[in-house]
């Protein structure tokens, strides 16, 4: 069997590494990193990565007949022992340079922009809608895709269409809209609420569109207990939020605007932390995590 240190690495993201195995292949490997505010957090969340990876396979199996994906097997002897559980052997594709967000609830970037301009990423909402306000129906928000330490930035449908052209601008809307929405059906059967989801698609050597990276995990979506739910304040979460609000806490120490990178997390919060990614897992699929 392979070490990991037998591929070749072509691509580092926030969480996620991606590595050569052949020409057609490649193997993408979540860690137990988390980011947020556009910083790597110096403190790690034991077993996040294998979650992370476990809801993409479950997700990616469901919602096979919605749209094609990238995951070729998550049990290989081309994948290492060293990342076993966390990997995942996937078809090269050609990543498309946009995130595909959409929104069924109003909160987070898009409420902010919303609360600026009365839309989203030029996509007009009623007057008098305040946070996690449910969407008369689910809308597509682009953003950029920034590099590590950046920010990415929401954008219109016209900024997606002027770079991938019109037609495949409408399709990514089209399917991003069509994924979320079954998501979101699978997901209140478990008694959540997906909020909004964040997709990246690549186009084959058919030229046929695909879903890359992960699929619906609490680190791309926000889900949310339905039996909780009320619309004007915060939604108690299953993502990252958690960790967000202690680092803008007076607990954290941290200055946002200073420059200066996050604090480590204490013990308390990373057990919480791990916890919520848990018991996502286990609410949306119906099984037991085992570490």
């Amino acid at each position: 069997m392979p070490e990991l240190a037998d591929y070749r690495q072509v691509a580092a993201g926030k969480v996620r590494q991606l590595y050569a195995v052949d020409e057609r292949h490649l193997l993408l490997v979540a860690s137990d990193r988390i980011s947020a505010y556009d910083w790597v957090l110096p403190t790690e969340i034991p077993d996040k990565g294998a979650i992370l990876t476990a809801m993409s396979v479950f997700w990616f199996d469901q919602l096979d007949d919605v749209v094609p994906n990238h995951v070729v097997t998550s049990d290989d002897d081309r994948i290492p022992a060293e990342v076993s559980g966390r990997a995942l052997l996937v078809r090269r594709l050609t990543m498309l340079p946009v995130e595909c967000v959409a929104r069924g609830y109003l909160t987070g970037s898009g409420l902010a922009d919303y609360r600026r301009t009365g839309s989203v990423c030029g996509v007009s909402l009623p007057a008098g809608l305040d946070e996690s306000a449910q969407l008369d129906q689910p809308i597509f928000t682009p953003a950029t895709k920034a590099p590590i330490g950046g920010h990415d930035e929401n954008v219109s449908f016209a900024a997606v269409a002027d770079r991938v052209g019109d037609e495949l601008a409408e399709r990514l809307r089209e399917l991003t809209l069509r994924v979320y929405s079954a998501g979101a059906r699978l997901a209140e059967r478990s008694g959540l609420i997906l909020a909004d989801t964040k997709l990246e698609f690549g186009v084959d050597e058919a030229g046929e569109l695909v879903l890359g990276d992960e699929l619906l995990t609490p680190d791309s979506s926000r889900y949310w207990p339905s039996a909780s739910y009320q619309r004007g304040r915060v939604q108690p979460s299953y993502d990252k939020q958690y960790v967000r609000d202690w680092l803008t806490s007076p607990d954290s120490g941290w200055d946002r605007g200073s420059g200066a990178p996050p604090p480590p997390l204490p013990d308390d919060v990373v057990a919480a932390t791990r916890a919520r990614y848990v018991e996502a897992y286990e609410r949306i699929t119906g099984l037991r995590f085992e570490s």
